[in-house]
């Protein structure tokens, strides 16, 4: 253990799903002496506390500027709508934060969050988890290295194996912010390099939840890079082979994939190949759950001891903007700079 690492006394805000994963993993952290659980629903905070043999408080003491818990740290796992008013909280009693992303809905938000951030100097880290995965990594190096030669072509895919409840489609966002965040995110970090147009269509099709609250249930999305590469980008709520998380890098003197395991949710009809060997993926958490626990060791080993967050407000902030040209382009049936959404 580094010498300038000691076990903290954590607070978890939001108890659902994603919230009780992390919480799960804080408390076998040997950097988390004490985890306190928080929730707009007391019962629930409860409950997941007497499970998990923590601690739990109302929000109102988690947030109160005294700091009668006594904490060092904040996580936020709360619903979208409330984390950009908690970040700027955060910010304002110095408690070091790590936040799921999207930190907002809404741009105006978002750099709201990002500015009291920033000029609080708190350090902080944004979940785009995918950063910690190490095929994601393993494809940044490649390309960073010059080994894939002039990166000319890159797609990415995320697709869901069954929709979300219809009350959650409303408040979602929509498909490019609730979903494809993450691949703009992973796209920029991978490359190195800036999406400056995207080009956004798809359909509505399944329940009629997603044309009455203005969605996609699948979408492909056109974008052009800063240097003039070229990718494309798909999501889908209806993928039924399993949960597909996928990336190819093609160069001129290579090309690299981030996904192509065993349990890839594709179907090979060669002959001769028995394609995956395994069952696919069933979801995120399964897919993904390594990558959540060297997301939460990083936030515990570097904003903690108030080093900067691998990614930061400012980039949640980005691909927040790349997220709502697509929703643009969606409307108005035209390819968007980034730039215009400001």
């Amino acid at each position: 253990m580094n010498d300038e690492v000691r076990p903290f006394r954590i607070a978890l805000l939001g108890v659902g799903r994603i919230g009780v994963m992390h919480a799960r993993l804080l408390v076998q952290h040997p950097l988390v002496k004490e985890l306190v659980l928080a929730d707009v629903s007391a019962e629930r905070a409860a409950q997941a506390a007497a499970e998990l043999g923590c601690e739990h408080a109302p929000i109102e003491q988690v947030l109160d500027a005294a700091n009668p818990l006594g904490l060092e740290g904040l996580v936020i796992a709360t619903s979208t709508s409330t984390h950009a008013d908690l970040l700027v909280r955060a910010a304002e009693i110095g408690l070091p934060t790590y936040c799921e992303k999207p930190i907002a809905m809404t741009l105006d938000d978002a750099v709201r969050a990002q500015r009291a951030l920033e000029a609080a100097g708190l350090p902080h880290h944004i979940g785009f988890h995918r950063r910690f995965d190490t095929g994601y990594t393993r494809a940044k190096a490649l390309v960073e290295s010059g080994e894939l030669g002039e990166v000319r072509r890159i797609h990415a895919v995320t697709a869901d194996p069954f929709p979300p409840a219809d009350e959650f489609v409303p408040t979602s966002g929509g498909i490019f912010v609730d979903c494809n965040a993450h691949d703009f995110d992973i796209l920029r970090w991978v490359l190195g390099r800036e999406i400056v147009e995207v080009y956004s269509t798809g359909a509505a099709r399944g329940r009629a939840i997603f044309a009455e609250s203005n969605d996609f249930s699948d979408a492909v999305t056109l974008v052009t890079f800063d240097d003039g590469t070229v990718g494309s980008v798909q999501a889908s709520r209806y993928n039924g082979q399993g949960y597909d998380v996928r990336l190819d890098v093609m160069g001129t003197d290579g090309a690299a994939n981030v996904g192509l395991d065993n349990k890839a949710p594709l179907r090979s009809v060669e002959d001769g190949v028995a394609y995956p060997p395994e069952d696919a993926w069933f979801d995120f958490i399964e897919r993904f759950r390594p990558c959540y626990e060297r997301e939460l060791d990083h936030f515990l080993r570097n904003p903690m001891i108030g080093q900067p967050g691998a990614c930061t407000a400012a980039d949640a902030v980005q691909a927040l903007r790349i997220a709502l040209a697509c929703n643009r382009s969606r409307d108005e049936h035209r390819p968007v700079r980034v730039d215009e959404i400001a």
